[in-house]
């Protein structure tokens, strides 16, 4: 915890004061371009990966990116979508999972979770990446961990276009979704292409780079 403090005071000290004008903006008000939905893990640092400046990101996190589908009651993740689309208006979405995700392995092997009842219901969000991965290849096991990742980033964009909020904006082409795979060891952003199920190396070009047809 001392290195957090530490942290806190250089940023006082050091940071703060060379981008005094921007968080004084910033204090006002946000107008973030892109919804970031990724993963609780505390390897995946969003603004680090995408070089962005505060107020740019507007970031959801939680265990396995995942993006409940809309139902009537209201969760975290529902409010923060609907808020981020209708509210702030932001223009791009982006789920982002990554490699050697403790909930996928976790939605590989429910079992393991008898002693987390919360974490395995939560995964249940998750339970189609698997069997998807499990009509493919025959069965599931942790060599498949990449492919249930990667399919668990399709399924989340899947659950996306059920909340109205962003049904909306998908209809009228104000929004645009973005599959995205981070590989923590090479630093490797992969993007999710509809057309072929597939996970293509992200070009960094256009905003349009890792578009998801809605």
């Amino acid at each position: 915890m001392d290195h957090v403090l530490s942290g806190v005071a250089k940023f006082r000290r050091e940071v703060y004061p060379e981008k005094a004008e921007s968080f004084r903006e910033l204090a006002d008000g946000q107008q973030p371009e892109v919804l970031f939905i990724t993963c609780a893990d505390s390897r995946i640092d969003p603004s680090l990966i995408t070089q962005t400046q505060p107020g740019e990101l507007f970031i959801l996190r939680n265990a396995g990116n995942v993006v409940p589908p809309h139902s009537n009651d209201t969760g975290g993740m529902t409010a923060s979508i609907e808020y981020a689309v209708a509210v702030l208006g932001i223009s791009h979405i982006v789920v982002c999972g990554h490699t050697d995700c403790g909930a996928m392995k976790g939605a590989l092997n429910p079992e393991s979770l008898v002693t987390l009842p919360h974490v395995k219901e939560w995964l249940g969000h998750c339970r189609a990446a698997v069997e998807v991965v499990r009509e493919q290849k025959g069965e599931v096991c942790a060599e498949h961990l990449d492919c249930v990742t990667s399919e668990n980033v399709a399924l989340q964009l899947q659950h996306l276009r059920t909340h109205p909020s962003v049904a909306a904006k998908l209809a009228t082409g104000k929004v645009q979704l973005h599959g995205w795979l981070y590989n923590i060891g090479t630093g490797e952003v992969l993007c999710y292409d509809e057309a072929t199920r597939s996970m293509t190396p992200l070009s960094g070009k256009s905003a349009a780079a890792g578009s998801v047809e809605a």
